[in-house]
Order: C-alpha cells, then structure tokens, then sequence
C-alpha cells in the first residue's frame, strides 16, 4: 500500500475540501472522489457512514481503480464497487415479489412478513421515484388496464384483471392518474414509460414516449417534478413506472460512455420545444466530444447572434442530460457557469471526455 497522497488525476477537488466533504457525508461529492484509509486498508466513498478517519491517515482518488491500484480493499459498509443507487438486497427480494404477481394489493404487514419495515420502503420510493410504495404499484396496475383498454377489453374486465375491487373506484382512480377517462383513453397512445438508470454520478430517471427517449435527468435534479409536469402536458399522457427497451438501451448506451468505450449516442429523442428551443438543443448535438462551446458561439451558429441568454436558458431547459450534451457550453472566460445536474457533475463529465482523449 502506497503511503503517498495519492491524486491520481489532476481534477479532483482540493484535499481540504474532499475531507470536509467526507466528514460531512456530502452526497454531492459521491462519484467524485473515493478516500483510502490508511490505518484500516479500506477505502470508501465520501458518504460512508463508518467512523471518520484523522487527516492524515487518508488518501485521495479520483476512481475504484486507483484506490485498488494502491493497495485498498473495498469497504464493506459504503460498498464502493457498486454503482450509486444500486438497489439493496431487501429491495431486490421486495421487486421480485413484486413482478411475480404485478396485481397483488400490497399492506404493511405484508411488507413485515418479508423482515421489511414499510417506513423503510416508503422512504426509499420517496426518495429514488417521487412517489410513495402504494403509488408506483397503482401507476402500473392503471398503465397494465389501460394497455388492456386500448387492444379492446372492457374497462369493468381490465379494472378486475388489475386488482381493482370496483369500477368507481377504478374510474377514479384512472383519471385522477390520467385527466381522463378510461374510455377516452382508447384514442390515446401509451403512457410515458419511466424508470430509473444508474450511473457513476447517482441514479438518472429516464422516460421514454412513442418509443423515443424524452428525459434523461439526474434524480436529485430540482426541476424534475416541473418536468414531468410539463411532459405530461405536451403529450398529453399520463406516466408510469414501467421497464422499456429504450430505457434499458440507454443505460447500456450511458455504461459505455462512462467507461470510455462510446462518444456519441445513438438513440431515437424526442426534442420537443420551441423553435429556438429546438435550434439550440440540436446545435448541442453538433459539439464534438471533449469539446466545448460558449453561450455566444453557440447564439452565432443558430443565427442568433447576442442571444447568448436566450441560448443559456434553453440550455437549462434541456431534458436530456449527456446525451444532448449539454454540459458541454460554457462561458467565453472559461467558467463552467451552471448546470441543472450541479456543477461538479458538468466539470466531472468534461474532465472525463478530454482524459478519455488523450
């Protein structure tokens, strides 16, 4: 084992800022940095609940690898191999149940017969999907009876092949869900399917419409919720926590992009927006990978000269994160300025594809 401070790439933060951000279990900083305890041989992501270690007994890295490379072994308790939102094993033993029968009206002291407290459950959909345990099971037992709806079954027949227990509440439910009714939902297409992705920088939500990506955002994004809103309303469909192709597909797409093996995406979007809008978000697309752009020279190649502003907004309006990159337009002094996925993840991405280059 190395007993060297060991930045491995030049980019990480500083080593008193890394240790603040240790000691203060910052989950800003997860993927960032990885930390090497000296005195135990383990090293451990900056969220790490195990006793802090002094100053000096810690080294810095900007990877898993290098942390191996120097010696560490693994912690057991942050787990540092596994990617960031990787589901625990009480939940994976809870999502099996849950698909081997999708209809099942779930209580709490079923939740208790599987050694799983239900406060537990509530707090991780919460967090990870927005919505609470027994909501993300009724988006998808609705999404299941309207796709029964829309191939010609009866709404009493789909509401009790759903596990509903009466068509009012059914109906109800449905349009609560939807804004409309379940016989109006014959004419409608599917819902936007959503589900989440986990990469390197914390767990991203994807959501896919008519078989086009439409959102891809990281999953502490403030926005997320207005966007979703404002998803619902262009394409006038309500969503559901469902599995697609398309969302498997991109997340196969983003694994081969962190790993250094992909840099461009090759998956059907839906960009949807204002002209200007769409003039910008497809420029972003032309920037090169490891390259970067400014707000100005971006307003001039669109034919919109001064309207760097106008260019910064819809920037922040972008709702496919790395894939129309975004992250790649900074200011023309150099300055990252913002990012709707936080500002070190856009330093952390620019860092990763100019490395990737060399």
């Amino acid at each position: 084992m190395t007993n060297t401070t060991a930045k491995s790439v030049s980019n990480l933060p500083a080593d008193d800022e890394m240790y603040r951000a240790l000691c203060d279990r910052n989950q800003q900083y997860e993927g960032v940095f990885f930390v090497g305890v000296r005195t135990t041989g383990v090293f451990c992501r900056p969220t790490c609940p195990a006793r802090k270690p002094n100053r000096e007994n810690v080294d810095f890295y900007g990877s898993t690898r290098d942390a191996l490379s120097a010696g560490f072994r693994p912690c057991k308790k942050c787990r540092p191999l596994e990617v960031p939102g990787t589901n625990p094993e009480w939940l994976r033993r809870l999502i099996s149940q849950l698909e081997s029968d999708s209809n099942r009206r779930w209580t709490d002291t079923d939740l208790r017969q599987l050694d799983i407290e239900p406060a537990r459950v509530r707090r991780w959909f919460s967090l990870h999907h927005g919505i609470t345990f027994h909501g993300y099971l009724r988006s998808r037992r609705l999404a299941q009876a309207m796709g029964q709806i829309q191939i010609g079954k009866q709404a009493t027949q789909a509401a009790m092949d759903s596990g509903f227990e009466s068509l009012s509440g059914f109906n109800a439910a449905f349009r609560k869900w939807s804004g409309i009714t379940p016989a109006r939902s014959k004419s409608y297409g599917s819902p936007i399917a959503v589900n989440r992705v986990l990469t390197p920088l914390g767990p991203m939500v994807a959501a896919v419409v008519d078989d086009k990506l439409c959102l891809l955002e990281f999953a502490d994004r403030r926005m997320l919720e207005s966007q979703f809103k404002r998803l619902s309303s262009i394409f006038k469909r309500p969503f559901a926590n469902l599995d697609h192709r398309l969302i498997q597909q991109t997340g196969e797409q983003l694994d081969e992009y962190f790993a250094g093996q992909r840099q461009v995406f090759e998956l059907p979007v839906a960009l949807d927006g204002s002209e200007f809008q769409r003039a910008v978000w497809n420029d972003l697309l032309s920037i090169p990978y490891g390259k970067t752009t400014s707000y100005e020279r971006l307003a001039q190649r669109i034919g919109k000269p001064g309207a760097q502003r106008a260019v910064g907004r819809a920037n922040g309006h972008n709702r496919l994160a790395i894939v129309v990159p975004c992250h790649r337009v900074i200011r023309s002094n150099g300055e990252l300025s913002g990012y709707g996925g936080q500002v070190w993840r856009k330093k952390w991405l620019l860092d990763h594809e100019q490395k990737e280059l060399v």
